[in-house]
């Protein structure tokens, strides 16, 4: 499981060194995808073949699941990290994620999400009064 948050940089090649407790976990490989929010989801393999094929449940007939379906995988690039516990972050993604020098890298349970820091700090602002409010009715039984 993925937890935390991270503030690594982003190197003159694109290169991205991961936290050192998320390496052991991704080192058999990653996926690189466009993440909801303009971040940049990464999974470990074996849990992208679990959310692909529960991907290729989605009715075909049904627009949104074609939309959400292509914007997913046509962006996703899979890879090995390095010796160093580097990954090259594909130039089309960190356009998408509009990534810049300082990241931030945090741990969502399943999944690596990567965004810019400046837009993670916004994004934490704007949500951290609704994650004050939640009321048991969004999670059933978690309050």
């Amino acid at each position: 499981m993925f937890l935390g948050t991270y503030a690594p940089h982003l190197d003159d090649k694109g290169r991205l060194i991961l936290p050192a407790k998320f390496r052991d976990e991704l080192a058999g490989g990653v996926v690189l995808t466009r993440g909801q929010e303009h971040c940049l989801y990464a999974f470990p393999i074996a849990e992208f073949e679990r959310m692909y094929a529960q991907l290729r449940e989605a009715p075909l007939a049904q627009k949104q699941a074609r939309d959400y379906i292509r914007v997913m995988l046509s962006g996703a690039d899979s890879q090995i990290p390095d010796k160093q516990g580097r990954i090259t972050l594909p130039s089309p993604l960190r356009a998408y994620a509009k990534l810049q020098r300082n990241l931030a890298v945090i741990g969502a349970g399943s999944r690596v999400e990567i965004w810019d820091e400046d837009a993670w700090n916004a994004y934490l602002n704007a949500q951290e009064s609704v994650f004050a409010d939640t009321a048991e009715e969004i999670i059933p039984g978690f309050f």
